[in-house]
């Protein structure tokens, strides 16, 4: 372990083997570092946050802060990363609002500098996010998703495993799996062929995927159609039995986002 005499660790939290922590960084009250967590200088760790093993942080970076939310009242509250995670500089991550709520965040992301991520933010595993994206929150981000540089996220956005956003995007709508979506507001433009072949999805299952996107986005037919569709003419798979399931999730929140409640 080497921890720099600048250093502030507090003595409740708990640290892992081989823990390094730079010149004037901050670990706070009942934190949590894995094995081989790396904090280089100036990172601030606040209470209630655990790193898994392998993590490496940059300067600047701020994990655990209170949630940026108006009904917050200072009640505990957590932030949960996992394991082998790279955070750039300047990255900021609340944790949750609402007793014992939780931001989390997988495995094996990258997540580079000047981003944020809000509260009750749930991330998983493989994620890329471009420099100065940001996540409002409620977001929910699958795996392997691929974040271009200064996009902005809605509230409450729900984001399919394997989806590509383009850089300056502006997201208000849940993005569907397997796609690539653009613009201001974004609008899925394509079918991430490329993502879904370094995946190791068949030929097969790319060539029913692209049949069931163009039912969804290319016909005359609505979406309940499409669904239909889909249903009986392609192929069953998991990855086309979940993206119809991501659609259909869709209609139960409000203004295209399934986890939005509806508002009266």
């Amino acid at each position: 372990m080497s921890i720099h005499p600048t250093a502030v660790v507090d003595p409740t939290a708990q640290l892992g083997d081989d823990v390094e922590i730079g010149a004037f960084s901050v670990v706070g009250a009942e934190a949590v570092l894995g094995d081989g967590v790396r904090l280089h200088a100036q990172v601030v760790i606040e209470p209630y946050t655990t790193l898994g093993g392998g993590c490496e942080v940059y300067s600047g970076a701020v994990l655990g802060g209170v949630p940026q939310d108006r009904k917050f009242k200072g009640e505990k509250t957590f932030l949960t990363i996992g394991k082998n995670n790279i955070i750039r500089e300047h990255v900021t991550i609340h944790r949750a609002a609402g007793a014992g709520g939780e931001t989390r965040l997988g495995d094996d992301n990258l997540i580079m500098a000047y981003c944020h991520v809000g509260h009750n933010c749930v991330m998983g595993s493989g994620i890329t996010m471009g420099n100065m994206a940001a996540l409002s929150g409620h977001v929910e981000v699958e795996d392997r998703v691929v974040f271009g540089g200064i996009v902005g996220v809605h509230q409450f956005t729900r984001i399919g495993k394997l989806a590509m956003i383009g850089g300056l995007s502006k997201v208000v709508q849940d993005v569907p799996p397997f796609v690539m979506a653009d613009g201001r507001p974004s609008k899925v433009m394509d079918l991430n062929v490329i993502g879904l072949r370094r995946s190791g999805v068949s030929a097969r299952v790319r060539a029913d995927l692209k049949q069931v996107y163009k039912l969804l986005y290319r016909s005359n037919l609505n979406i309940s159609q499409a669904i239909e569709v889909a249903e009986t003419d392609v192929e069953p798979s998991p990855e086309r039995d979940y993206l119809l399931d991501f659609i259909r999730q869709i209609r139960f929140g409000s203004n295209g986002r399934g986890n939005d409640p509806p508002r009266s």
